[in-house]
């Protein structure tokens, strides 16, 4: 279960990437919306090629997200799928949202790490727990 501290950091960075690696090498793309859920974070895929690839290769990811310079790095093991009760669930959301977007996959991270990426640190250590 994130703490209050690390969901709010990601659900309200400026800023946020998605780095993995796979199939089609390593790639980094820019996160427009995120869900963080009790024990996974959801990304959704609207228009990925490369980062979908690589995620249906089911390696590791690493997210990072950031307002100004203070920010938190989350390695992950990586899910993607196109079926089921999570996806049906993240299209219903998402349309919450933004109706105008088309979910075409959902990854899963479930977390393994947590990194505080500020200068000098701006996190305790019970603030990164997951």
């Amino acid at each position: 279960m994130f703490t209050n501290i690390l969901k709010s950091t990601l659900e309200t960075a400026a800023a946020k990437a998605l780095a993995t690696n796979g199939p089609e090498g390593i790639n980094v793309v820019p996160v427009s919306m995120i869900r963080v859920n009790e024990n996974d974070i959801w990304l959704f895929d609207f228009f990925m090629d490369k980062t979908a690839k690589n995620a249906e290769a089911g390696e590791k990811a690493a997210l990072t997200a950031w307002t100004d310079m203070v920010g938190v790095q989350i390695i992950a093991e990586l899910q993607y799928v196109t079926s089921g009760s999570d996806f049906e669930e993240a299209v219903t959301w998402v349309k919450t949202q933004n109706a105008s977007r088309v979910v075409k996959g959902l990854l899963i991270l479930r977390p393994s790490k947590v990194y505080d990426i500020s200068p000098g640190g701006a996190f305790s250590a019970e603030d990164l727990s997951f």
